[in-house]
């Protein structure tokens, strides 16, 4: 029950995968990657036949694909921001950005600076919202971060990251972020990434 078969079209390997831990192998850090899962391996191993044009392109909801073949990113929200971090080591030389979902457009970036994955992840969040506030743009944020998302709601970051002279920039650019939170007001949804789903966050930086 909930079992799923994943189809590679373009990756670094194509096929029918059982598992979205070798489906994730083979596409990420591949731009343009091309994959979907399905309910069966009858259904997945029709669908690479077809090609991905039938499923993730225009046609998608038409004929057979109709009802149960919807496109992977099909309730993705694509006027939108998502933002990711990298870091190199944890903690480490740290950089975050944010791209516009509908085309991956790069918005803004920061750093390299040290610090660690959930800091960038946070900052990179209230990015966004910043972004959007003074654009006044209506768009939601997406991040894959659940620790970050949690952060920014509550407003106040809780890294384990220790004060010290290595770590006094990325420490001053949380206090501003967080002063931010508190003196702004945004509508602003900030969703959870569905890698499972959409596949990586649209902002890696493709070195994980």
């Amino acid at each position: 029950m909930g079992e799923k078969y994943y189809v590679v079209w373009h990756g670094k390997k194509k096929g029918v995968f059982s598992n979205w831990k070798e489906c994730e192998a083979q596409v990420k850090g591949v731009p343009g990657a091309k994959y979907k899962s399905f309910p069966s391996k009858e259904e997945a191993e029709a669908a690479f036949r077809r090609g991905w044009e039938a499923y993730l392109g225009e046609g998608a909801g038409k004929g057979e694909t109709e009802g149960k073949n919807l496109p992977s990113h099909a309730d993705r929200i694509e006027e939108s921001i998502t933002v990711d971090a990298s870091c190199t080591g944890n903690p480490g030389p740290m950089e975050y950005r944010g791209v516009y979902t509908k085309t991956g457009q790069i918005l803004f970036h920061y750093g390299p600076v040290f610090g660690t994955n959930n800091i960038g992840e946070f900052l990179a969040i209230v990015h966004a919202l910043s972004y959007l506030k003074k654009n006044n743009l209506p768009y939601p944020v997406y991040s894959d971060s659940e620790n970050a998302i949690l952060w920014v709601k509550r407003k106040k970051a809780n890294p384990s990251l220790p004060k010290t002279k290595e770590t006094e920039k990325v420490w001053d650019l949380i206090h501003r972020a967080e002063k931010w939170l508190r003196e702004n007001d945004w509508e602003n949804e900030i969703l959870k990434w569905r890698t499972e789903e959409w596949g990586e966050n649209i902002a890696d930086f493709g070195r994980k």
